[in-house]
């Protein structure tokens, strides 16, 4: 009976898990260079004498869809749709150094260049900071000129570069801000062949319809394991009545 008891409580967990990370993917539809997360599951075995028969499920985020989000053209100067499998280097909170196919670029009020969330972009020598300008072009090899402000428009300034890198056969993962970051620790080296396009923006590469008959089936396996921990309250009760009744 505990098994049963045990494996409806495992199955619990595991819907909720993903009825989680679905719900996130919703929430990020609209999000720039969101890419959707993925759960797996993976049995959990407790050791000890009489435990080998018990293995809980651990449900939880592994990967993303890296898929590439539809390109919209938006004009704005400070808007990048990062090319092909290339990533944008940010820091993160905790201040390593991340990354993100997140490509709608702010300056605050002290200059420094960030996404829209608010994490600070990398460039070759570290955070960019932008000074006071009139006009700002980012080049497709990321390339950052400005031209200051009552300066000559025909000769802009070169201020910096973002740092976009390659990802391809190094295991990321994507952490719970969002940010992906190298499995075993360290960071990517910057890649000369990264290319972005200036006043156009990646979209969320969530699928709604796919991912709203997954919350469903989310719910409706959380509903089947609660009535399979009544069915083994009703089968304990009985089992109890018919010992009361020898």
């Amino acid at each position: 009976m505990d098994r049963l008891i045990y494996s409806s409580l495992s199955a619990m967990k595991a819907a909720m898990a993903r009825q989680t990370t679905t719900a996130n993917n919703l929430a990020n539809v609209n999000t720039s260079g969101f890419r959707a997360e993925m759960t797996s599951s993976q049995a959990l075995w407790m050791k000890g004498d009489g435990l080998d028969a018990r293995a809980p499920t651990s449900e939880e985020v592994s990967s993303a869809d890296m898929t590439d989000g539809a390109v919209v053209e938006t004009g704005r100067d400070l808007d990048v749709a990062i090319q092909g499998s290339a990533m944008l280097a940010v820091q993160s909170k905790d201040g390593e150094e991340s990354y993100t196919r997140r490509g709608d670029l702010q300056v605050s009020d002290t200059g420094l260049l960030t996404t829209g969330d608010g994490s600070p972009v990398l460039g070759d020598g570290g955070p960019i900071t932008l000074p006071p300008a009139s006009k700002v072009t980012i080049a497709s090899d990321g390339t950052i000129s400005i031209v200051p402000v009552g300066g000559d428009p025909a000769q802009p300034q070169v201020v910096d570069r973002l740092k976009l890198v390659q990802a391809n056969g190094v295991g990321i993962a994507k952490g719970m801000d969002g940010l992906f970051r190298v499995r075993a620790g360290g960071t990517l080296p910057a890649d000369p062949q990264g290319k972005v396009k200036q006043g156009a923006l990646e979209g969320s590469n969530v699928n709604t319809s796919a991912t709203l008959v997954d919350m469903i089936e989310a719910s409706r396996d959380w509903d089947m394991q609660v009535k399979m921990l009544a069915a083994a309250q009703e089968i304990d009760k009985a089992s109890a009545d018919l010992m009361r009744m020898e």
